[in-house]
Parts: C-alpha cells; sequence; structure tokens
C-alpha cells in the first residue's frame, strides 16, 4: 500500500513539474517564433522608417510609433478607468456590502468577465460611441477615449475577481486587532487589509492591465483605426489605432514572407516585449513587498 502511494505520489509530483516547466517553454517558443518571423524587418525596412510617424503599407510606409502610441494612449486610459472602480468594487464586494449582496455581486461580476470580448466591442459601437459623440460633442464615437472606456470594463471584472479574493485571505484577525485599537472600519480597510492584501491586488491590477493591452476586437471596433501619432491627452478624443487592431485588420490579407508580413510580426514582438515588461515590473513590485514584510515581521 505504501509502494502504491509513493508511485502516485511521484508521478503526480512530476506532472506537476511538467506542467510549469511547460508554460515556461510555450512562452519561449512562442517568443522564439515572432523573433524569427519578426527580426527580417530589421534588415528590410530602414530604422528611420519602422520608426516613424506614417504607417502606410501600401507604399512602403512601415511606422510603427503611431501604433505603439496608440496602444499607450488607448491602456492608460483604461488603466486609470479600472484600477479604481475595480479596487474600490473588490473592497465593497469583501469588506462592506451584507452577505445577500455580496452572494448576488460576486457571481455576476463573474458572469461579466467571461463575456466575449466581440459582443463587448458590438454593444461600445451601438450604444458607448453614440452617446459619448452626442454627450461630449465630438465629431465621431470612435476614439481612443471610447476605446479606454470599453477596455476599462473589460478590464474590471478581472480586476474585482482578483483583488477580492486576495483581501478575502486577509485574517481576521488583523481587522480585529485594528477595532479593537480603535480604528474605524474605513482606517481597517485603508491602513490594514489593503497593505496585508497588496500581493494580490497588484497581482490583480497587473492582470488587468495585461487584458487591456492585448485585447484585440473590441479595440478594433471602437477606436477608428486611423494610424495616426497619439499624444496624451490631446489625442485622446480622437480615432486611434493600436497594435493588436493592426495585427488582427492585416494579417489576413499580406502575402507570407513579404515586408509587410514581417513588419506585423515585428509588431508582435515589441507588444509582446511591453507585456513582458509589465509583468516583470509588477511582479518585482510583489516581490519587494513580500521581502519587506517578512523584514518587518523578523
Amino acid at each position: 500500500m505504501e509502494k502504491t502511494l509513493n508511485w502516485r505520489e511521484f508521478v503526480i509530483t512530476r506532472a506537476i513539474k511538467a506542467s510549469g516547466y511547460s508554460a515556461i517553454i510555450f512562452v519561449a517558443l512562442i517568443f522564439f517564433f515572432l523573433l524569427r518571423e519578426g527580426v527580417p524587418a530589421l534588415t528590410e525596412v530602414p530604422l528611420s522608417t519602422l520608426f516613424s510617424v506614417r504607417w502606410y503599407p501600401i507604399e512602403e510606409y512601415f511606422g510603427i510609433l503611431p501604433l505603439i502610441s496608440g496602444s499607450l494612449i488607448v491602456t492608460i486610459g483604461a488603466a486609470l478607468i479600472a484600477i479604481p472602480f475595480g479596487i474600490a468594487t473588490a473592497v465593497y464586494i469583501s469588506e462592506i456590502a451584507p452577505r445577500w449582496m455580496r452572494e448576488l455581486l460576486k457571481p455576476l461580476v463573474e458572469l461579466l468577465g467571461g463575456l466575449p470580448s466581440v459582443v463587448l466591442g458590438f454593444l461600445g459601437i451601438l450604444v458607448l460611441s453614440p452617446f459619448l459623440r452626442t454627450f461630449l460633442n465630438l465629431p465621431t464615437g470612435l476614439t481612443a477615449f471610447t476605446g479606454s472606456v470599453l477596455l476599462g470594463g473589460i478590464a474590471i471584472p478581472t480586476i474585482v475577481s482578483i483583488a477580492e479574493d486576495a483581501l478575502d485571505t486577509v485574517p481576521r484577525s488583523y481587522r480585529e486587532g485594528a477595532w479593537a485599537l480603535g480604528a474605524t472600519r474605513w482606517q481597517t480597510i485603508w491602513r490594514v487589509t489593503l497593505p496585508a492584501a497588496r500581493s494580490g491586488v497588484l497581482t490583480a491590477i497587473m492582470l488587468g492591465i495585461g487584458r487591456a493591452i492585448g485585447e484585440t476586437m473590441a479595440v478594433m471596433m471602437v477606436t477608428g483605426n486611423a494610424p495616426v501619432l497619439a499624444i496624451w491627452p490631446s489625442s485622446l478624443f480622437a480615432p486611434a489605432r493600436t497594435m493588436t487592431a493592426t495585427i488582427a485588420a492585416e494579417m489576413g490579407e499580406v502575402a507570407n514572407t513579404s515586408t509587410h508580413y514581417h513588419v506585423l510580426f515585428f509588431i508582435g514582438m515589441v507588444l509582446f516585449i511591453i507585456s513582458l515588461a509589465v509583468n516583470i515590473a509588477a511582479s518585482s513590485v510583489v516581490f519587494q513587498s513580500k521581502k519587506r514584510a517578512e523584514r518587518i515581521l523578523s
């Protein structure tokens, strides 16, 4: 019986390790494929053209700066919307809402997080874009701001779900200790519960921003897809185009191994590096906060 348990434990342990290593291997293979298909763009297109402000592939203009700036302005706008609303909602569900309200809101947030992005983009075209055009008196509702609002709404359920789980893991003794010292509910939330759940909250923010950066269909449907250099904040209410939307819109029309084909993969490589940098930065912040907490406890 003991040998059977040891054999099962050995198999399960090796399977878990293989799963962990496979995630690293898959990411490395994806990056290798992007390098293989995207690096030739550096030899086929002069750097002065590749990092210029004009994207018009029909006439051999492959400037990716408008696409990078469009992605950044939409993502920053989405983050400014999603982070405060997402954290506030998570705090309300975890710390303030009565039990019956929590049991209602938690599944609703999970349901919203599972809605297909193309459906949300369709609602953005039919409802959000005309509303913002009328309310803000804009020439068109298909702007970077519309994309930011929609992406913020898409990222909020992710942030709420993960941040709320992180807040739930904080021991109740922390709250009771703060109350015993005379702290109010809001002081306890702000100075005890949120700092104790900092790593989980930062992870929620990281994943929410990561979803905003990588979103394709929804942002392609509501931003106007104009490859114009976007400058914060003056270009927020003008049409913009993101890197993901460019890849999705043009990859199916290019000839294999053409210059345009390689440039699109180069854009994917840049997007991959930006996402990796965001994840590394967030992970380093989480790691530093954990080390600081261990230092305080020791």
